[in-house]
């Protein structure tokens, strides 16, 4: 695979592109997540969301999931796609697409990369609420910004 299958981008997500990417005369069975922008939150109404990356890593850090995921369950292929800027509620955030030759290694592989991508991968998320706004911290939410925000400008 190469390495357009792991991208950040401030664009819309084309899922049919991603699914595309990962398809195979051998496959048998292609798995998707699609991680979308939800209005509910904790009893909280999110307006919209942003979220911010540190692109170059944060690509390296997805194709490393898919080398993971590729030494775990041999003969998958994933593609990954994240999308940064502001997000509308409903818009897709993540799309996660993995193939195998058959549906319970790409179930598993694919269930693997999000939380993979929630531990590691260097993409911050704000929530914009009705009544304020904060930096979320990690994705997986075990790391607080306390200055509010993941980095200054000047970083």
């Amino acid at each position: 695979m190469d390495k357009e299958c792991y991208c950040v981008t401030e664009a819309p997500i084309p899922v049919d592109q991603v699914i595309c990417r990962v398809q195979a005369r051998d496959t048998g069975a292609i798995t998707t997540f699609i991680g979308t922008v939800r209005e509910w939150t904790k009893g909280r109404r999110t307006l919209y969301l942003e979220y911010q990356a540190y692109i170059p890593m944060a690509v390296r850090m997805l194709k490393q999931i898919g080398d993971e995921i590729k030494e775990r369950w041999p003969g998958t292929e994933t593609a990954i796609t994240h999308r940064i800027g502001r997000l509308e509620i409903g818009e897709a955030a993540v799309v996660i697409a993995v193939s195998s030759s058959h549906r319970k290694a790409a179930y598993d592989a694919n269930a693997f990369a999000i939380e993979r991508i929630k531990e590691m991968v260097p993409i911050w998320k704000k929530e914009h609420w009705e009544d304020g706004e904060t930096w979320i911290g990690n994705q997986a939410g075990n790391i607080a910004y306390p200055d509010r925000q993941p980095f200054s400008k000047g970083s």
